[in-house]
């Protein structure tokens, strides 16, 4: 593998659809000397996991969810569970990652060694030596529908006649849920008589788009073609 090729980390819960945006745009014009390196699910049964390991070359993948962890190790927490995630993600040495339907907020425990605020001493090989921006794909515009069930919210509101559109961000994250700054925001028209299946069919092709999009903008921000 050339040693120019940025590295994406990819964290994902459920059917992989946003995951295969960016599969699909690996070493393109749209994701240049792109590749993913890793696809990390905190669901067992997440398709996605599958078509990472179809994906031609293969990609591999980890597996860690919150409650078997818990259960395994009686005396951790939730921010040791995050510790746990970001040691797998900073093995995979990534330039980014990218959280594409990641249903779990992620705490202190991995935003301050992914951002190189904290470090541990089994993980000195695989610290980054400068900061790895994470972003994270959400069905709504900056400000609005924060957190889960987005798009069902964002849908009854319109029916309620409270707003005429919608849309997808992608924004970095922080400690605070769909705060972190916008990398991209693109707005999405909401019709009358439109059912949610077919409002939320139009919301994901969007989604397909702007997470490339977002993606190639901070690596060539952070991790700019020689």
């Amino acid at each position: 593998m050339d040693t120019s090729t940025r590295r994406l980390v990819v964290l994902i819960s459920g059917s992989g659809t946003n995951l295969q945006a960016l599969i699909d745009a690996q070493n393109t014009l749209a994701l240049p000397k792109t590749h993913i390196a890793l696809v990390l699910s905190n669901r067992k049964a997440a398709f996605g996991l599958t078509r990472a390991s179809q994906a031609i070359p293969p990609i591999p993948t980890a597996y860690l969810a919150l409650q078997p962890f818990l259960k395994s190790h009686l005396a951790s927490t939730r921010d040791d569970y995050d510790v746990e995630v970001a040691k797998i993600v900073l093995k995979a040495k990534p330039d980014l990652v990218v959280l594409a339907g990641w249903m779990h907020v992620l705490g202190d425990g991995f935003l301050d060694l992914v951002s190189s605020t904290k470090s541990l001493d089994d993980l000195d090989n695989a610290m980054p030596r400068k900061p790895i921006p994470v972003i994270n794909l959400h069905p709504a515009l900056p400000g609005a529908f924060d957190g889960a069930n987005a798009i069902e919210r964002s849908y009854d509101a319109f029916q309620r006649g409270e707003i005429t559109h919608s849309g997808v961000m992608v924004h970095r994250v922080i400690k605070e849920v769909d705060r972190g700054e916008p990398v991209i925001a693109r707005e999405v028209e909401m019709k009358h008589g439109e059912n949610i299946e077919a409002f939320e069919e139009r919301l994901h092709k969007v989604e397909w788009e702007v997470i490339v999009q977002a993606a190639k903008k901070v690596l060539d921000e952070t991790a700019p073609l020689s």
